[in-house]
Order: C-alpha cells, then sequence, then structure tokens
C-alpha cells in the first residue's frame, strides 16, 4: 500500500489490520513471526497449541490483511513472512484519531475554562 493512498482506502487497511489483531491466535502467529523469522505453517503448529490446519486458515486472513507474504521454499514448502506495511497504515491511522481527540479534548478545556472559571482556592489566609 502505498503511503500517499486515499484516505478511503487507507482506512479499509486499517480495518483489516484491526480485524486481524483482534483474535489472540492472530496476534499469537504474529509474534511468533516476529520472534522466528520467516516460518511454514507447520514449524509454527510446532511452537504454538493449535494445529496446522487451523493455523493454515489464520495465516490466510493475516495474508488478506497484508500483515503476512507467502513466499515458496524448499520442497514446495510455503514460508510465511511478516510484511510492517499494512501495520503502519493502522499506526497512522490511529495517530491521525488520537491527534484529532486531543484537538477536541484541548478545545473542550479551553472553553470550560473561559465559561467556568477554577474556584478560588482557600489558603487560610481568612482564619
Amino acid at each position: 500500500m502505498p503511503p500517499d493512498g486515499q484516505p478511503d482506502e487507507l482506512e479499509a487497511v486499517a480495518e483489516q489490520v484491526f480485524v486481524a489483531l483482534a483474535d489472540p491466535t492472530r496476534r499469537a502467529l504474529l509474534a511468533a513471526l516476529a520472534a522466528g523469522g520467516p516460518a511454514t505453517a507447520t514449524d509454527l503448529a510446532e511452537r504454538l497449541p493449535i494445529s496446522r490446519q487451523a493455523i493454515a486458515k489464520h495465516l490466510t486472513l493475516l495474508g488478506d490483511a497484508g500483515l503476512v507474504v507467502a513466499e515458496p521454499g524448499e520442497r514446495r514448502r510455503v514460508r510465511f513472512r511478516l510484511r510492517s506495511a499494512p501495520m503502519r497504515v493502522a499506526q497512522r491511522f490511529l495517530a491521525a484519531l488520537a491527534h484529532d481527540w486531543d484537538d477536541r479534548l484541548d478545545g473542550l478545556v479551553a472553553h470550560l475554562d473561559q465559561t467556568h472559571p477554577p474556584p478560588p482556592t482557600d489558603r487560610g489566609e481568612d482564619r
């Protein structure tokens, strides 16, 4: 995904990433690939308490989200490798949301400060 993609396209990529990351099994697969490098579904099944068939289904969804890419390996075995580009798109999406929220919250604080000044503090000077 190019960094200068259309906002709707970027949001669609971010949505796919969030859907993929919503499942703890898929997060575990991504963590295993991040820690151990490219691996086959069989390799991952040896590291995780999940069947090879379940791993293959999760890897398909991760591939659809662009988070992993399948590469041909030796003896017709397919190895899966992480791709960071979709994750960066999701990070930019979250950063933009955070920025929007920060601006709105700063505006609310400024408005409240103008319309409702803080009460005077009692320092005990009149006692």
